[in-house]
């Protein structure tokens, strides 16, 4: 995994921390941790920022992020609902409002809330598709 790689799953994962993404961990040897009942959930990134906190058996466990996969969405998973629902965000902006700047983010909070993966990061391997009904929107 690339510095840059690992710089995008941080971002990505900060920005999904009040949205509790459940995750895939793996071993330093690659192997797979996750058990078939266990799901592991981003807590919160860790002191130096390069590991995370999952909710898992072991609070106070952490891992490097080059250790975690999110699973997220595929945009073209997106429903018929959650499509319109989408494009009534993005109509919504004006940019002749004052405020327009600090409404810019419904649209990346909408996509992260439904757990798209808007920043491609399946397509890049950092990323897995989430299992059918694994999160309840």
């Amino acid at each position: 995994m690339t510095k840059e790689d690992i710089e995008l799953l941080i971002k990505d994962l900060s920005e999904r921390l009040p949205y509790k993404v459940h995750c895939c961990v793996y071993t330093m040897g690659g192997k797979i941790r996750e058990e078939d009942d266990i799901l592991y959930e981003v807590r919160c990134l860790g002191e130096n920022v390069q590991t995370l906190k999952l909710l898992n058996e072991h609070p106070d466990e952490c891992f490097m992020v080059y250790q975690v996969k999110p699973y997220l969405r595929p945009m073209t998973d997106m429903t018929e609902e959650e499509s319109q629902e989408f494009e009534n965000i993005l109509e919504g902006y004006n940019e002749n409002d004052p405020y327009y700047d600090f409404e810019f983010g419904n649209d990346t909070d909408w996509l992260n809330a439904h757990y798209f993966d808007y920043r491609g990061l399946i397509p890049k391997g950092l990323a897995l598709v989430a299992k059918e009904g694994m999160y309840k929107i």
